[in-house]
């Protein structure tokens, strides 16, 4: 079974059981280019919109009350899950993002004219354009879908997953409290630390990750939906703007509003920008947590091996017993993949000329999916990785007491000068420090035990 549709360049025949139209599948034909299709996140918040706006322009008697029930009653049935098949365009594709809007427009159409009892494709009772889209451009359309989507995957993936690993890294910085080890500096011995502080000090850099987030997502929710083709709300209700901003805060539980200046939102790509910039901190952060991971359980007969991350899978193909740090090494690879995404965002939104930004479907995917692969490593990270991380508390006290950086609370007891000297004799003899320091005569032994207390050195002042 087929069906013809028509739109400004002519006809095209199209297979009945679809319920995108002729205005989709013409990008389908055009825009062959990476088999990715738009991250359901994004589908989800051009629905909510769509719903929103359905539902205001019903109110304000701009289309029939029916028909604004019926797209909204769509759009809900595939938020719950139904024709998710159906949003096919590819991420690289029209200016704008021109190609998926339409693709939005087209399958709520089809949809509402099943619900009112009639048949896909005619757009005489349910038209894309003239209905679905009433009040609408993609130019504010798109980018307000991409300020929903990205709260949607902070709100759903990413923050709940930092939670969850501050959480994890405080439960193990107070397991690990009195584990004294060796810091290190320039990757060479430095003065004794607790395990427990440096996890306490991760939990520390990820809680100000949170907070610079929840900072940079308020720039999220100023929109500029109602500015319409180019910023001047043309073809819009007068009470439209105000109206769908209330509706949309109603639908998705977030304190939106208007902008001020309805043609400065449709310009500026900044909170998107931001918000990358946000996230892409708090990845070379988390790189730098997983990679310290990986150095400590190096070994486990020629590495640190201070601590043991959980082996979760077989690491060899060839060497029979062997574990890799999988998990803290795929992290390491999303975070790489994140700071692309932000280079490439910070590209696109410089990219726009006067009224428009005609990069924004490439920013929408990428800053979407930058939260949400980083918000499920992090997930991974904290459930596969540090809940089940145990401390080699032995190799820990080892390095600590072998440490030559133990010379340096001698500093206020025998000076700088002579401190550097047992040093070096300490390496070249191989004599532990304090066996130096007694030869030398420069501290008695009740003193130098107390001067050289791990305990005390790891913590001065608590």
């Amino acid at each position: 079974m087929t069906r013809t549709e028509r739109d400004s360049m002519g006809e095209m025949t199209l297979p009945d059981d679809v319920y995108y139209g002729i205005q989709t599948a013409r990008a389908i034909d055009n825009f062959k280019i990476s088999g990715l299709k738009p991250l359901p996140t994004f589908v989800d918040a051009c629905l909510l919109i769509k719903k929103a706006t359905a539902l205001v322009n019903a109110e304000l008697g701009c289309i029939p009350v029916g028909m604004g029930m019926a797209i909204a009653a769509a759009a809900d049935e595939i938020l719950d899950g139904q024709l998710r098949d159906q949003f096919v365009v590819d991420v690289y594709q029209a200016g704008a993002g021109t190609s998926h809007h339409m693709n939005v427009n087209e399958v709520l159409a089809n949809r509402a004219l099943e619900i009112l009892g009639d048949v896909k494709g005619n757009y005489n009772a349910v038209n894309p354009n003239d209905h679905v889209n009433y009040g609408q451009s993609t130019n504010d359309v798109i980018p307000t879908a991409i300020r929903i989507g990205a709260l949607l995957a902070l709100d759903h993936v990413l923050l709940p997953a930092l939670a969850n690993l501050n959480e994890q890294l405080r439960i193990k910085a107070i397991a690990f409290a009195d584990i004294v080890k060796s810091g290190r500096t320039h990757l060479q011995d430095a003065v004794p630390v607790r395990l427990g502080d440096e996890f306490q000090a991760y939990a520390q850099i990820i809680s100000d990750h949170i907070q610079r987030i929840h900072l940079a997502a308020n720039d999220l929710k100023t929109l500029g939906l109602g500015g319409s083709a180019s910023g001047t709300g043309l073809n819009t209700h007068p009470r439209y703007c105000d109206r769908v901003a209330e509706k949309l805060s109603e639908i998705t539980g977030f304190e939106l509003k208007p902008a001020s200046n309805l043609m400065a939102a449709m310009q500026s790509m900044a909170p998107f920008v931001n918000v990358s910039g946000a996230i892409r901190n708090l990845a070379q952060d988390t790189c730098k947590i997983a990679n310290d991971l990986r150095l400590m359980d190096s070994g486990p007969k020629t590495g640190l091996r201070e601590i043991q991350l959980p082996p979760v899978q077989p690491g060899s193909s060839i060497m029979p017993g062997k574990y890799n740090p999988v998990i803290a090494e795929m992290t390491n690879m999303v975070c790489y993949q994140v700071i692309g995404y932000d280079t490439a965002i910070a590209f696109a939104a410089q990219a726009g000329q006067l009224e428009l930004n005609v990069m924004m479907p490439l920013i929408a995917y990428d800053l979407i999916q930058s939260i949400e692969i980083l918000g499920r490593a992090i997930d991974t990270l904290a459930a596969k990785c540090i809940r089940g991380i145990t401390a080699v508390e032995d190799r820990c006290l080892a390095y600590a007491e072998g440490s030559l950086s133990l010379v340096t609370a001698l500093n206020t007891h025998i000076g700088y000068l002579n401190a550097a000297d047992v040093a070096k004799e300490s390496l070249a003899t191989g004599k532990s420090l304090r066996q130096v320091v007694l030869d030398k005569g420069l501290m008695t032994a009740e003193k130098l035990a107390e001067v050289l207390d791990l305990e005390q050195m790891s913590r001065p002042n608590g």
